[in-house]
């Protein structure tokens, strides 16, 4: 059965050995070429080990990054990936339409009425003594893996990297097509296909000065009329 699309996108078959931190740091640096990334989630009890979940803000974003990526060999493993079936938290309370367990719907408005009413009722010192009585849960202090922000990320990918990646290639993309197109530019090396993957490569130049008038020159370039090709710098 296929699933709509999301912002959402669910991966399984990954490495269980690779620490969580490690693994959530490492998928973001993959994905975060295909757009802006809210969260990514990823646990290691024994129901989600190799499994995480990724949050984009666009579906656009998803949907290129899970067509780039699905079956590409992460810590040695191929990676399978869907659209996730339920739609993620934090989309839903920016679209207004988190619903609580009790199926109410939460509206933001209704949100910041219930803290202003918390503002009137509760003392100073209220919290501490009701925590202290069990009546209220504190909260639990985590380390932040909220994504860059838009200026930030834009900043990242602008840094010049001797090694473009290309995205969106048609089916019938080679390596000899694409050295074609490369080699005339100054401190050319070499062309590197994704084994299973032909819409997705990566080129490298001797130094990153080399790569960027080739960056500059073929961005946007047709191979067909209906694949634009897309030039990033990888990452350093």
């Amino acid at each position: 059965m296929d699933l709509r699309p999301s912002c959402t996108i669910y991966i399984n078959n990954l490495n269980d050995k690779i620490h969580k931190e490690e693994l959530k740091r490492s998928l973001y640096e993959l994905f975060s070429q295909f757009g802006h990334i809210l969260d990514i989630v990823a646990m290691k009890t024994m129901k989600m080990r190799g499994q995480a979940f990724i949050i984009f803000k666009e579906i656009s974003s998803a949907n290129v990054a899970m067509r780039a990526l699905n079956g590409y060999p992460f810590y040695d493993k191929p990676m399978r990936i869907q659209y996730s079936k339920k739609e993620s938290e934090v989309i839903s309370r920016m679209r207004g339409t988190f619903v609580e367990k009790g199926g109410k719907k939460k509206r933001p408005e209704d949100e910041e009425a219930n803290k202003q009413k918390k503002k009137k009722t509760n003392k100073p010192g209220d919290k501490g003594q009701r925590a202290m009585n069990g009546e209220v849960s504190v909260p639990r202090m985590e380390m932040s893996t909220a994504a860059p922000s838009r200026q930030q990320q834009a900043a990242e990918q602008q840094v010049p990297h001797h090694i473009l990646f290309l995205s969106n290639l048609p089916d019938e993309t080679n390596d000899i097509m694409l050295s074609m197109l490369f080699n005339q530019f100054p401190g050319f090396k070499e062309v590197r296909l994704v084994p299973g993957r032909s819409d997705i490569a990566f080129v490298e130049f001797d130094t990153d000065s080399h790569a960027v008038p080739a960056r500059e020159a073929l961005q946007g370039f047709k191979i067909t009329t209906t694949h634009a090709m897309q030039i990033d710098y990888s990452k350093k």
